[in-house]
């Protein structure tokens, strides 16, 4: 069975930020570090990084958070290193000063037992992919259906961590949400809630599907589970 030994870096700052304004602190975040830093807003001289983020930004009880996953977790010092930690986000200045730090090494690793957790804001879906979801019959079909888009997010982050699942990651959605509209970027996106199980151990607060550099597809153990 692999082990694989990971860093995990949470940062809560001070201040006010909504939801609606993370993805404009990923970008005053990237303008602040430069170009070169690649992890912090993914786009390359040859275009985007399409590897699962090691940096990502949200909102965290209306506050400004940064998780930093593995090499994220080296990288972020090329902000801390800069005498001035003001962004800008619209038209308001954000003095960013450290409100909560919680470093961990975590062991990402698969056990007999299942693992359950909370997954929240999940945007599995792009339009087409929405299309062919609401043209399932009934709901296990439903559910099988993100069951299979599920798993592929889990192997795109233990792909992203280096971590290779040498066997079938059973996952298992167990509650659904009522789903409701997102919108990103000027696109309309359903989100999803959901509650699911899986052997895998996986970190609290990593982002699971689309946009998880900001903060959509959050991950917490299940309440009770």
């Amino acid at each position: 069975m692999v082990r694989c030994p990971a860093k995990v870096l949470s940062i809560r700052f001070e201040g006010a930020l909504a939801p609606w304004e993370v993805p404009a602190f990923r970008g005053a975040m990237g303008r602040k570090v430069g170009p070169e830093h690649v992890l912090f807003h993914h786009h390359q001289p040859q275009g985007l990084r399409y590897a699962y983020p090691l940096i990502q930004y949200k909102s965290v009880k209306g506050q400004p958070g940064i998780l930093c996953l593995g090499e994220g977790v080296e990288e972020i010092h090329h902000f801390f290193a800069h005498a001035d930690w003001t962004l800008r986000i619209g038209e308001r200045p954000l003095p960013l000063r450290i409100d909560r730090l919680d470093l961990k090494e975590v062991v990402l690793r698969m056990e007999a037992e299942r693992q359950s957790y909370e997954l929240r804001d999940w945007l599995p879906l792009h339009q087409q992919a929405y299309r062919e979801y609401q043209a399932l019959p009934d709901l296990p079909a439903r559910a099988a259906y993100l069951q299979r888009k599920l798993t592929g997010h889990i192997l795109s982050f233990a792909k992203g961590m280096g971590w290779h699942i040498d066997e079938d990651l059973d996952v298992r959605i167990h509650d659904l949400e009522a789903l409701r509209p997102a919108k990103v970027k000027g696109v309309s996106m359903m989100r999803f809630g959901v509650r699911f199980s899986t052997p895998a151990v996986l970190p609290a607060g990593i982002g699971l599907g689309g946009k998880v550099s900001i903060g959509f597809g959050t991950v917490w153990p299940a309440r009770g589970g």
